[in-house]
């Protein structure tokens, strides 16, 4: 059983940074890829990072590639997603989700459990 919980959302203005963390319990964290997803209003969710299990690999959509980093500390059980250079185009619901062990990492069907969310707004 594993559960995802974010946070770190919130209103920045165009160029400035958030730095979102998503927290989770439940047993074999460190055993999978975790991923960063995104949702506007209207659209369709979409990947923008992943990081692989021990953390060595990580993966960006081109939209954000650049500007965000992702990370994790598994001794914590905490994935990071540091966004720099925010546009308002970024703005979206922020999800975090664990890899269900295999599948495309940039498809949201390869992920098994996810968060709730957390809002980014970025003014212009």
């Amino acid at each position: 059983q594993v559960q995802l919980v974010e946070s770190g959302g919130g209103l920045v203005q165009a160029g400035g940074s958030l730095r979102l963390s998503c927290a989770a319990s439940g047993r074999s964290f460190s055993g999978y890829t975790m991923a960063w997803f995104r949702q506007a209003p209207g659209k369709e969710r979409e990947f923008a990072a992943a990081i692989s299990s021990g953390g060595s690999s990580t993966y960006y959509a081109d939209s954000v590639k650049g500007r965000f980093t992702i990370s994790r500390d598994n001794a914590k059980n905490t994935v990071y997603l540091q966004m720099n250079s925010l546009k308002p185009e970024d703005t979206a619901v922020y999800y975090c989700a664990r890899r269900a062990g295999s599948g495309t990492y940039y498809y949201p069907s390869s992920y098994n459990y996810w968060g709730q969310g957390t809002q980014v707004t970025v003014s212009s």
